[in-house]
């Protein structure tokens, strides 16, 4: 039977801590998400959504984008996926009655375990100017709201339109549509938050910002290297294709500032044997201190240079740019600087060499650990010379492999979700619908919330996500959201956002991926692009949680029916009634989609063309796979201080925290934890168990505090530090961010510490 949901905050002010765990997944896993469907969905319900998970004639998992092979099993899910599902599914509910009794102010004491706990947003609601809390509305005023405050606007610049990667391609089509028909490029979006230093690099070396493999590429490989990436946590059925490898010959490469048990031994929750004794993953487990990736790749490449007949002559002179100035570049890379931006030893970094060295096939796999830095471009051009040096992209199990966090962030910018638009995406755009989309570029993640803070921004609207949760700075972020005129929300759940309003504020409930969405008396799907550039449907099993609901593409439609009148030439009407026709006009719009109808309706559906990876080509600059050469940089770290990196706990996924453990690293009952090494610890005086406020250090002066953390010993690399973000955010500083992608550096933080005692339950 479901439970109830929580009334009070639990008191995290005690975490307990025990010892970490060197595997992952298991009979705990299993026990773990039984656990959590039931409390959310009762036992028929949790059988009957799970078995539809990430199936061909089912639904798409809501959280990670990892990518399905075509032989499914009956339980397509991880631990992580099927605690997302369970949230959405759940059978609590938030109504107008229960926003009445919680003012707007009361939500804002609550941590955001408590919010998402309540349950699905049941009916459209409304915080009035000078109201201090939501009240019910119909959708028909809620529209006229919007569209009052934007056709108030002196520029549609004036309007924000954020996305998270939950929405579905043919949502994510029709805000940007309506967005440029409208006036603006002003589209920011998570992935701004995340792989944007992958897009950046990628964009301009291979031609694409998306990866080059497949997963039977990683299944085919001889070597892995897994860089700044927990799969156990944020993309635990990566751990099934890792072991699938393994069984192949394949080797494992981890680069980490902090073990991982998932990259330790993963025990596989599908077979008897994997569940009691489990694949050992790592072959070789670089402990890298935060941001010395760079330094490492350049010295690796330097090596394989030198090393006889290590270099693909033949593929470089074909299909290559720029060898004989890397060459250069890369032979002035130092072992004494590289050891030091490291913390590796000699030993170490030869036996990495080692290994890339005796590989045919290699692919580099990577997440935040590499995108979230100043130098996170820089970086990632680095992997990506050392695959071109051995002729590593453009051949079976070879190749890139940026690991996307949310489902469909990929298939978003897909869709046009970008501040930077191709002029040939406008060009076609425009042909297609009659418009004229605006041809300058429009604001980011961090350019957005320094619009609002400005003043520049007044209308921030946001299709799905917890952006204030997510966002860096968080001080300044909410004060900068506070000045705007109307926030607007399209949500299944209550989170930190809703209770961080502008002047006028609107909670618009969505249908989620679980739900059947019955449009014009037809069952609809929705489309989404996995990690891999694999497009499929997805198709909801479950009564929705209210009738008082409406899909995102119902959302948007009438919207811009509400916004544009009856002057668009757009059919909004007829997009809400059939998504099939939103699905037609993509497939005249953005390349690959091409009878898109008919491909997305084969079980499975179908991949995008990758001009690198499919035959070759790279369609960048010099119409050739670019090497670059850019100056090697590294964070350096003040006596005193340690450089922090914020991450995810296992019980959370992006924002969305589900419980308050995080069972691998042996940490249970709160999150308000800092990690560090023992001998770090020593050094600064930090005894295990005692309370400190985390102070950041930034060139501009301000001083920025997330107090009473709790002290864990940790085996983090020397000079590093590790806590859970959001409650981190707040130290982020927003001009901190990566060259060329304006990406939040959470990676890279340095702070200091200040006793502190306990905090109060």
């Amino acid at each position: 039977m479901a439970t109830k949901p929580p009334t009070g905050d639990p008191v995290q002010d005690a975490p307990q801590i025990d010892e970490v765990k060197h595997a992952a997944a298991g009979l705990p896993a299993i026990a773990h998400t039984l656990r959590i469907a039931q409390q959310q969905m009762g036992v028929r319900r949790t059988a009957q959504t799970l078995l539809k998970v990430n199936q061909k004639d089912g639904f798409d998992c809501p959280g990670c984008a990892w990518p399905e092979g075509d032989k499914r099993h009956t339980a397509e899910f991880c631990e992580n996926g099927a605690k997302a599902v369970a949230e959405e599914a759940t059978l609590r509910r938030v109504t107008p009655d229960f926003l009445a009794a919680h003012p707007v102010a009361d939500l804002a004491t609550r941590s955001g375990y408590w919010l998402g706990q309540q349950g699905r947003i049941t009916q459209p609601v409304y915080l009035p100017e000078g109201g201090d809390r939501y009240e019910a509305v119909t959708w028909e005023r809620a529209f006229e709201i919007i569209a009052e405050e934007l056709t108030a606007l002196s520029s549609p610049d004036e309007a924000l339109f954020y996305t998270s990667g939950r929405t579905s391609n043919e949502a994510a089509f029709l805000l940007q549509l309506f967005a440029r028909e409208f006036g603006t490029n002003n589209l920011p979006d998570c992935s701004n938050m995340c792989h944007e230093s992958s897009g950046s690099a990628l964009t301009e070396t291979i031609g694409i910002g998306k990866g080059s493999v497949s997963l039977e590429d990683l299944h085919q490989a001889d070597l892995i290297i897994v860089a700044g990436q927990n799969p156990g946590t944020n993309h635990p059925r990566m751990l099934s294709a890792l072991e699938q490898a393994k069984a192949a010959g394949a080797k494992i490469i981890s680069v980490n500032p902090l073990p991982e048990a998932g990259l330790e031994r993963f025990k596989n929750p599908q077979t008897p044997l994997g569940m009691l004794k489990g694949t050992a993953l790592t072959d070789l487990f670089l402990q890298i201190r935060i941001g010395g990736d760079q330094a490492l790749f350049r010295l690796l490449n330097k090596m394989i240079i030198e090393a006889d007949g290590a270099v693909d002559t033949d593929f470089i002179a074909e299909h290559t740019h720029g060898y004989e100035e890397f060459t250069r570049a890369a032979g002035a890379a130092d072992w004494d600087e590289t050891l030091a931006a490291t913390g590796l030893d000699r030993d170490a970094i030869e036996q990495a060499l080692a290994m890339i060295l005796a590989s045919e096939r290699t692919i580099v796999c990577w997440a935040m650990g590499l995108t979230q830095h100043k130098h996170s471009v820089p970086t990632i051009r680095e992997v990506v010379n050392l695959l071109l040096l051995r002729g590593n992209i453009g051949r079976p199990g070879a190749g890139v492999c940026p690991v996307r966090g949310h489902s469909n962030v990929q298939g978003d910018r897909t869709m046009g979700i970008f501040e930077r638009p191709s002029a040939a995406f406008l060009d076609a755009l425009d042909q297609e619908f009659g418009i004229t989309s605006p041809r300058h570029h429009g604001y980011d993640v961090v350019r957005a919330i320094q619009a609002l803070r400005d003043g520049d921004a007044k209308v921030f609207f946001a299709m799905g996500g917890n952006f204030i949760a997510a966002t860096p700075d968080t001080t300044v972020t909410e004060a900068a959201m506070r000045r705007a005129r109307l926030t607007v929300h399209v949500s299944t759940k209550l989170n930190r956002s809703h209770a961080v309003t502008g002047t006028r504020a609107l909670i618009l409930p969505t249908l989620g991926r679980t739900d059947k969405d019955i449009q014009a008396g037809r069952k609809q799907i929705v489309t989404v692009e996995d990690s891999m550039g694999m497009v499929h449907a997805s198709r909801g099993n479950l009564t929705p949680a209210s009738p008082h609901l409406l899909s995102e593409p119902a959302i948007i439609a009438r919207l811009a029916r509400a916004v544009l009148g009856a002057a668009s030439p757009t059919p909004w009407e007829g997009f809400e009634k059939d998504y099939g026709t939103i699905r037609d006009r993509i497939s005249r719009v953005v390349p690959g989609f091409e009878d898109f109808n008919t491909r997305v309706a084969r079980p499975g559906g179908f991949s995008l063309p990758h001009g690198p990876r499919d035959e070759r080509r790279f369609p960048t600059a010099t119409g050739k796979a670019n090497f670059t050469a850019a100056p090697v940089e590294y964070p350096e770290i003040p006596e005193g201080r340690l450089l922090l990196q914020t991450l995810r706990s296992h019980d959370q996924y992006n924002t969305t925290i589900y419980g308050l453990d995080d069972r691998y690293r042996g940490i249970k009952g709160g999150r308000r934890i800092v990690m560090v090494n023992p001998e770090d610890a020593h050094a600064l005086g930090l005894t295990d168990g005692a309370y400190t406020d985390l102070v950041s250090e930034w060139k501009d002066g301000v001083e920025r505090r997330a107090p009473g953390f709790r002290v864990v010993h940790y085996p983090t690399a020397r000079g590093c530090a590790a806590a859970y973000y959001p409650e981190t955010n707040v130290l982020v500083p927003l001009g901190s961010t990566a060259d060329t992608s304006n990406t939040p550096a959470s990676k890279s933080v340095v702070i200091r510490f200040e006793t502190a005692g306990r905090p109060r339950a």
